[in-house]
């Protein structure tokens, strides 16, 4: 079983490269990362320079610790607490203007999928976020059909019982137009978002409760600002070239460069209501 933080979150395993040259190096490591709030373990290894962190923190703020010391890191992987590849994929993000971003899907337990990343580029507020149906971009976005709702059910929130299945809730943009996110949610599996696609909205969803004609169909989030397609990722520990595209979905490496395969397609018709 996955372990648990005192604040409810899951412990998941990250690794970093690090360029460290001597003991001084591993020992600047240590100690910023061990005092950190959210980080429970931490293992450097100085003769292949990795650090392996089990933290609930999102990794771009375990990146940062890392970096504060002087030295330049980089996320090789990323897995559950006992190591064990459940699944896992990534988006890349792009859309109008500069917004860019990365976000990766892990899947921490067979009920918990982690969904944590960083985008940029944003207007500083709340932003919708969500998993859409397709993995087709010939059409920008709007080629990503509605939100990922296999159940049938109403749009709402990500707490919600009454929910899409795609429906992430929103990220929030600080001043500079940075998002930083760790989602935790027990309705999405990685298996099943493979090759669908990721969106990220002009303003904030409702979560089904503002009361607008859109508010149970897309939160009424206005729209869509950016969005890339959710591919199998090798995960941590794993050579992504040893990974076989059978089921013909897109395979990246964790870095973001397409091995092969191509994202679900199965209708390249927009949304009616949009």
């Amino acid at each position: 079983m996955a372990s648990k933080s005192g604040d409810g979150r899951t412990v998941c395993a990250l690794e970093f490269t690090v360029q460290m040259t001597c003991q001084s190096c591993v020992d600047a490591v240590h100690k910023t990362l061990q005092g950190a709030a959210g980080v429970q373990s931490v293992e450097v290894q100085l003769e292949n320079q990795m650090v392996l962190v089990q933290t609930t923190l999102p990794s771009q703020e375990v990146q940062a610790l890392l970096e504060s010391t002087g030295r330049q890191a980089v996320l090789k992987g990323m897995g559950s607490s006992q190591l064990k590849n459940l699944g896992a994929a990534v988006a890349i993000l792009e859309g109008q203007g500069n917004i860019q971003g990365v976000v990766r899907f892990l899947q921490l337990t067979p009920e918990r999928c982690l969904i944590e990343g960083t985008i940029d580029g944003l207007e500083p507020g709340l932003h919708g976020f969500h998993v859409h149906q397709y993995g087709d971009l010939t059409k920008d976005c709007y080629s990503c059909g509605d939100h990922y709702n296999p159940d049938g059910t109403s749009h709402g929130g990500p707490q919600d019982t009454d929910r899409h299945r795609g429906d992430l809730g929103n990220i929030q943009a600080d001043d500079g137009g940075r998002a930083t996110f760790r989602i935790e949610d027990e309705k999405l599996k990685v298996w099943d978002v493979i090759g669908r696609s990721l969106v990220v909205d002009e303003g904030e969803d409702d979560l089904g409760q503002g009361g607008h004609t859109l508010s149970k169909i897309t939160g009424n989030s206005g729209k869509r600002l950016a969005c890339g397609i959710i591919a199998r990722s090798a995960g941590l520990f794993q050579n992504p070239k040893q990974i076989c595209s059978c089921d013909g979905l897109t395979i990246w490496e964790e870095r973001g460069r397409p091995i092969a395969g191509q994202g679900r397609k199965d209708s390249a018709q927009p949304p009616a209501h949009l």
